[in-house]
Protein backbone atom coordinates (compact mmCIF):
# COMPACT_ATOMS: atom_id res chain seq x y z
CA UNK A 1 0.00 0.00 0.00
CA UNK A 2 1.36 3.37 -0.82
CA UNK A 3 2.03 5.78 1.58
CA UNK A 4 1.43 9.63 1.41
CA UNK A 5 3.45 12.20 2.76
CA UNK A 6 4.16 15.85 3.22
CA UNK A 7 7.62 17.43 3.21
CA UNK A 8 7.36 20.67 4.88
CA UNK A 9 9.96 23.30 3.71
CA UNK A 10 11.16 26.57 3.86
CA UNK A 11 10.96 29.04 0.68
CA UNK A 12 14.54 28.36 -0.40
CA UNK A 13 13.72 24.57 -0.24
CA UNK A 14 14.98 23.73 2.96
CA UNK A 15 13.01 20.86 5.05
CA UNK A 16 11.54 22.03 8.39
CA UNK A 17 10.01 20.44 11.24
CA UNK A 18 6.19 20.82 10.98
CA UNK A 19 4.30 22.75 13.80
CA UNK A 20 1.31 20.08 13.60
CA UNK A 21 3.24 16.43 13.10
CA UNK A 22 1.20 14.52 9.78
CA UNK A 23 0.13 11.16 9.82
CA UNK A 24 0.76 8.75 6.86
CA UNK A 25 -2.00 8.99 5.02
CA UNK A 26 -3.50 5.76 2.82
CA UNK A 27 -4.99 8.30 0.08
CA UNK A 28 -3.93 11.44 -1.71
CA UNK A 29 -6.98 13.07 -1.28
CA UNK A 30 -6.55 12.38 2.99
CA UNK A 31 -3.48 14.20 2.15
CA UNK A 32 -4.69 16.93 0.69
CA UNK A 33 -7.82 17.62 2.92
CA UNK A 34 -5.62 17.60 6.37
CA UNK A 35 -3.11 20.14 4.44
CA UNK A 36 -6.29 21.80 3.75
CA UNK A 37 -7.29 22.06 7.58
CA UNK A 38 -3.79 22.49 8.84
CA UNK A 39 -1.82 24.90 6.49
CA UNK A 40 -2.35 27.96 8.47
CA UNK A 41 -1.02 26.22 11.58
CA UNK A 42 2.21 24.89 9.25
CA UNK A 43 2.74 28.45 7.85
CA UNK A 44 2.77 30.03 11.34
CA UNK A 45 4.87 27.59 12.71
CA UNK A 46 7.60 28.00 9.67
CA UNK A 47 7.17 26.18 7.05
CA UNK A 48 6.58 28.14 3.75
CA UNK A 49 6.00 25.63 1.26
CA UNK A 50 5.02 21.85 0.94
CA UNK A 51 5.46 18.61 -1.39
CA UNK A 52 3.51 15.98 -1.27
CA UNK A 53 4.76 12.48 -2.01
CA UNK A 54 3.72 8.85 -2.88
CA UNK A 55 6.48 6.49 -0.92
CA UNK A 56 9.75 7.95 -2.41
CA UNK A 57 7.83 9.82 -6.03
CA UNK A 58 7.15 13.38 -5.80
CA UNK A 59 3.47 14.16 -6.40
CA UNK A 60 3.86 17.82 -6.83
CA UNK A 61 5.28 20.95 -5.19
CA UNK A 62 6.26 23.08 -4.09
CA UNK A 63 3.17 24.56 -3.28
CA UNK A 64 3.26 27.85 -1.19
CA UNK A 65 1.55 27.80 2.25
CA UNK A 66 0.95 32.11 1.79
CA UNK A 67 -2.30 32.91 0.22
CA UNK A 68 -1.60 35.43 -2.82
CA UNK A 69 -1.60 38.78 -2.24
CA UNK A 70 -4.50 40.23 -3.60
Amino acid sequence: MAAWTWRFEKADGTEVQPAVVPEEFTTQGDAESWIGENWKDLRDGGADQVRLFEDAAEIYGPMSLHAEAS
